[in-house]
């Protein structure tokens, strides 16, 4: 099997598994949440967007990857990461521009996402950091598709901060 069908493979399984998870045992946890409790939990993993950055990290990717992929991917991130970090805490401090923080980040993020998915090409020198778009990326979509789900849906009570 070549490099691009393992990545293939890899990225499928992922999003089967995480999607399965997600439906079986987040959605109906987060069904008895708040609106912005759910978001803040939908939220969390984006935070860690910063990770990304790896992709300009000489050592880490097998070969230094194009500049067409690596600069927008790991910038895309670091811009979804610090406006999925903006989210959390105006969610948690009940501030009313919350629910428009995630609509930000959450278009961002997808948007990057999206992005970078149009790259396989380059899937070959991602060396270590490999794990990101066969794990992360399947989990990050995922959960940008569940907060849009969830941002649709009329909330009972939008306004309530996120518990403690």
């Amino acid at each position: 099997m070549n490099t691009q069908a393992i990545f293939g493979l890899q990225f499928v399984l992922s999003m089967l598994v995480i999607a399965l998870l997600a439906k079986w045992v987040l959605a109906p946890w987060l069904a008895n949440q708040s609106q912005r409790e759910a978001l803040f939990w939908l939220a969390v993993p984006h935070a860690f967007r910063h990770v990304g950055m790896v992709f300009l990290v000489p050592g880490i990717v097998a070969q230094r990857l194009p500049d067409y992929f690596a600069i927008p991917a790991a910038y895309g991130d670091l811009l979804t990461g610090v406006l999925a970090l903006l989210a959390l805490v105006l969610l948690r401090g009940g501030w009313k521009g919350a629910i428009g923080a995630v609509w930000l980040f959450n278009v961002v993020g997808t948007i990057d996402l999206l992005n970078a998915l149009r790259h396989v090409d380059v899937a070959q020198n991602f060396g270590a950091a490999w794990y990101i778009p066969t794990f992360l990326v399947p989990l990050l979509l995922v959960t940008h598709f569940m907060i849009f789900v969830r941002l649709l849906k009329p909330a009972s009570n939008p306004e309530k901060p996120a518990s403690e």
